[in-house]
């Protein structure tokens, strides 16, 4: 099992690194957060990958997703969802908002 998880994490890195642009990556930022999706994802149980949708619950993947995205601008969890609710899947919408929002707290 672990020559697996370890290529798992790899290409999980590696699809970070590409998500980001691609350009002058993070590669231990990358691989950690791989390494802890990866992680995390083996630890849910069979079925909340598929949350009903009666129950509110969000699926997994976008539980990823709002981390990912707090990770990767410094927001928060509940603004990374906050976005992602409002904007839906339109990714390049919702990272010029979390970087708009980031910006607007510098100043």
């Amino acid at each position: 099992m672990g020559d697996e998880r370890h290529e798992k994490i790899q290409q999980r890195a590696y699809d970070i690194w590409q998500r980001e642009g691609g350009l002058h990556g993070d590669p231990e930022r990358h691989w950690h957060q791989a390494e802890a999706e990866i992680d995390r994802e083996a630890a849910l149980p069979l079925t909340a990958g598929g949350a009903l949708p009666e129950t509110g619950e969000i699926a997994s993947t976008d539980v990823l997703e709002v981390e990912a995205l707090a990770m990767r601008t410094g927001l928060s969890g509940d603004e990374a969802q906050a976005l992602i609710d409002r904007l839906g899947n339109d990714r390049a919408a919702v990272e010029q908002a979390a970087r708009s929002l980031k910006a607007k707290r510098k100043s």
